[in-house]
């Protein structure tokens, strides 16, 4: 099996954008060659707790799942969905200073871009097992 160009990008949560501390809560994962946009997300409450005892986790998990609708073209997702996979993976890349925010933008070759959607999650997002 052939591999192929994918980007990908670390979706982060900054509880407090003024303290700029984050913790990583998703990945996105885009291969053109594939027409593939997928994502992964996972909230850790207790990670987030450390960094702000008051985050709204409910409001943040709605926001971590309003990108991956993005991703899924979700009917839910309005106007975003529609656009092609192209379009949907810079809108969600695009910097902004919000409570969720991607990290930059990076590249490798995948001949899976599912899997390596689920090996960056393992990877780069769900605790480190001890």
């Amino acid at each position: 099996m052939s591999r192929e160009t994918f980007e990908y990008a670390v979706l982060r949560v900054v509880p407090r954008v003024d303290r700029g501390e984050s913790l990583n809560a998703g990945v996105l994962v885009y291969c053109r060659q594939r027409d593939y946009l997928g994502s992964r997300v996972h909230l850790d409450v207790d990670r987030l707790r450390a960094l702000d005892p008051t985050a709204d986790a409910a409001a943040i998990r709605r926001a971590l799942q309003a990108a991956a609708d993005v991703c899924a073209a979700d009917p839910v997702s309005g106007a975003a969905g529609r656009e092609a996979l192209g379009s949907r993976f810079r809108w969600l890349t695009a910097p902004r200073s919000t409570v969720v925010q991607p990290g930059p933008v990076h590249t490798g070759l995948t001949a899976d871009p599912d899997a390596e959607a689920d090996r960056l999650l393992r990877l780069l997002v769900l605790p480190v097992e001890g």
